[in-house]
């Protein structure tokens, strides 16, 4: 996979990360500070600190952690999931965007224990056939790490058995949008195991619609251009 630039270190950047926590909460996609998000920088991974109320985050309130290596012990402490957006950001140079919450809907299958099939062509925004489900361990630990880093190798979401749901993002836009996304598509899961069963789609027809989805999702105003 060709790595993708790394965001500004500016202040743009760490309010648009702040403002996504807020619509996040807005859309009723996350509760309290239970989300999280990080953009890969030039100078390290920018994280929504520990416990503090998205309403009362401030870009200098962003917190700086290393690509590899255990934070710094001075400052506001970095979100408790931090391990895990390290290890995603290791794993997957291509999107430096990580975005985790705790969507109502996600967190259903979650606690199920329920991937995603291809019911819905609009699974093909995760990257496969499925938005598969990683395997339960503690919040922050090493075990997790290694779940997310697995199971997010080829995909940009997943579900987190008992736990919720994490996106990648080429951007924070994107990252919003495939969050969003997740949630209507696990919503349309459920809802369409009422009364029946819903029909997959076919390997060649998810096939198809990636091809698609090459330019599909939001863009920048100046990408559109021309």
């Amino acid at each position: 996979m060709t790595p993708a630039a790394p965001l500004p270190d500016s202040t743009e950047t760490r309010q648009a990360l702040i403002d996504a926590c807020l619509w996040m909460n807005e859309r009723h996609i996350n509760q309290g500070t239970s989300g999280n998000i990080s953009a890969r920088t030039q100078t390290g991974i920018l994280i929504t600190p520990s416990g503090v109320p998205y309403e009362d985050l401030t870009p200098d309130l962003m917190v700086t952690i290393p690509i590899e290596g255990h934070p710094a012990g001075t400052g506001l402490k970095p979100s408790s999931e931090w391990p895990f957006h390290q290890a995603l950001h290791q794993t997957r140079p291509d999107m430096p965007v990580v975005l985790h919450a705790h969507p109502p809907y996600c967190s259903v299958l979650a606690v199920q224990r329920r991937a995603i099939p291809a019911c819905h062509y609009m699974i093909a925004a995760f990257g496969g056939n499925s938005v598969p489900l990683a395997d339960y361990a503690l919040f922050g630990s090493p075990e997790l790490c290694a779940n997310m880093a697995k199971i997010m190798a080829d995909r940009h979401g997943c579900l987190m058995a008992n736990h919720g749901a994490t996106v990648l993002g080429e951007s924070i836009d994107k990252a919003r949008w495939r969050l969003e996304e997740l949630e209507t598509l696990a919503r349309t899961y459920l809802f369409s195991s009422i009364g029946g069963a819903p029909h997959i789609l076919s390997d060649a027809e998810i096939a198809e619609v990636l091809v698609a989805f090459q330019s599909y999702g939001p863009r920048a105003v100046e990408d559109t251009k021309g």
